[in-house]
């Protein structure tokens, strides 16, 4: 079942971020990761919720997007994200296909 990591990133210092944005795309690849949005405009419809950088990504399963957050592949981009930015991250569990494959 389809996963998705949700990231708010509130950049502190873009220069450095600048350098996570360019390793990461080859760290997600290898654990079936995707980007669906990266930081494109945002606009609020309802609530208090002002995102700075919003990032969603699919995964095949909340297990591979874990895989990848822990993997040795992805640990120094992790490193330099958590030094460079706050950063709120959730997984959802996306939902299956129904039988027939009608959404």
């Amino acid at each position: 079942m389809p996963a998705y990591l949700v990231v708010n990133i509130d950049v502190q210092d873009h220069e450095r971020y600048a350098l996570y944005r360019a390793m990461v795309p080859a760290t997600l690849a290898l654990f079936g990761g995707r980007y669906l949005a990266r930081g494109g405009h945002t606009e609020v419809l309802e609530g208090d919720w002002r995102p700075e950088r919003l990032v969603i990504v699919e995964f095949p399963s909340v297990e591979r997007a874990r895989a990848w957050l822990e993997s040795p592949e992805y640990a120094e981009a992790r490193t330099l994200r958590r030094a460079t930015t706050h950063t709120d991250m959730v997984v959802i569990e996306g939902v299956a296909d129904p039988p027939g494959g009608a959404s």
